[in-house]
């Protein structure tokens, strides 16, 4: 049996007596810390720091790291900035997704890619594949630590720690060489919660102090460490999608509802004509939210019926921590994807009544 992977924050779970871990993707992580619902709200409220150290890192580095990563990726890297980090997709030539992932521009020949950690291994080979020879890789997963600040009150908490103004950065952009408690970090205004927050990028080997220094730093502010469990509810309340749930080899972006993220008209990359194909003639499937009018929870692949006649499956679902409803994403026929519909989720062999909602299902007030 291959043992599981291991954070550089593991050693400190110990110091949280109710951290209960789980295997997620072969990495031996914290599913909780102190209760899923403590921690969802927590984020929601005031401040939560999540360990995402099992995220992927490649350094691109060249005079033609532009054209290449305009050439495997759906959005428009040509419109950032240096210091600006992007949200885009990796797709195959049928428009499946092999991965989404953000893409940070150091400057112009010179950018990180930060990848889903159960694709590494696949997303490194396929951008291999597809390398220039005089274009330069290197993959740093195992050197660098990622640290998520999500919350309300993230940026009074990272400003009193930072030794530069982090908390005036707008949305998706970033400083590097930051001091944080005698370390270094990239940090960036980004994060997977729905929230305002920021993500830290650091060595290996600096991530213990850095999460001891926010935790300290955020105890006034009612700072709570965060797992994978609130990680996902929040994000799915923000309909932020997961890889393997709402995207996959069989799921194109545009299914997912991800069109902004898909600049059809720049320079070829691949998927373009399958994508531009599925533009002109409408995609046969659509995600689109679900709640539960009969008791019962839908939870990932369960069964959407019309009739008699299935039409797609859940993709993720929950009881709303934030909203307390029985809520669903749910991949079906775009014929029944009006608001408003009622359909069925098939629920341990029972059918019950759902609709059709507008999702997200919770976005935040700025």
């Amino acid at each position: 049996m291959t043992a599981l992977k291991r954070t550089p924050l593991y050693p400190l779970y110990a110091d949280y007596p109710g951290a209960r871990c789980i295997d997620f993707g072969g990495w031996d992580l914290p599913v909780q810390f102190s209760g899923i619902q403590k921690e969802h709200e927590a984020v929601r409220e005031r401040a939560g720091l999540f360990d995402v150290s099992h995220m992927g890192e490649f350094n691109v580095t060249g005079a033609g790291a532009e054209s290449f990563l305009q050439h495997v990726t759906t959005n428009d890297v040509s419109q950032l900035e240096d210091g600006q980090a992007q949200y885009t997709l990796m797709c195959y030539p049928d428009g499946g997704v092999v991965d989404d992932l953000l893409v940070y521009k150091r400057s112009s020949d010179s950018y990180m890619l930060v990848v889903n950690a159960s694709n590494i291994e696949k997303d490194w080979e396929w951008l291999l594949q597809h390398k220039p020879a005089d274009l330069h890789m290197e993959n740093v997963s195992d050197q660098t630590a990622l640290l998520a600040l999500q919350g309300p009150v993230a940026a009074e908490i990272i400003s009193g720690a930072a030794d530069r103004d982090v908390a005036s950065l707008s949305s998706f952009r970033f400083h590097e060489h930051v001091g944080l408690f005698g370390a270094s970090a990239l940090v960036s205004r980004t994060g997977y919660t729905g929230e305002d927050g920021f993500e830290i990028y650091c060595r290996a080997e600096d991530a213990p102090q850095i999460w001891q220094g926010l935790m300290r730093a955020g105890e006034a502010h009612g700072l709570v460490p965060t797992g994978l469990g609130a990680r996902d509810t929040l994000r799915f309340e923000a309909k932020l999608p997961l890889y393997g749930q709402e995207l996959s080899s069989t799921i194109s972006p545009l299914e997912a509802g991800l069109g902004f993220f898909v600049k059809l008209n720049k320079s070829p990359f691949i998927g373009q004509e399958a994508l531009l194909a599925q533009k002109e003639q409408g995609t046969p499937r659509k995600l689109v939210g679900l709640e539960m009018l009969d008791r019962g929870i839908p939870r990932s692949h369960y069964p959407v019926f019309a009739g008699d006649a299935q039409i797609g499956e859940v993709t993720t679902g929950t009881q709303s921590p934030t909203l307390k409803r029985n809520l669903g994403l749910a991949l079906i026929d775009s014929r029944f994807a009006e608001l408003g519909t009622q359909v069925e989720v098939e629920i341990r062999g029972k059918r019950l009544q759902a609709e059709i909602i507008k999702a997200p299902f919770y976005k935040r007030t700025k």
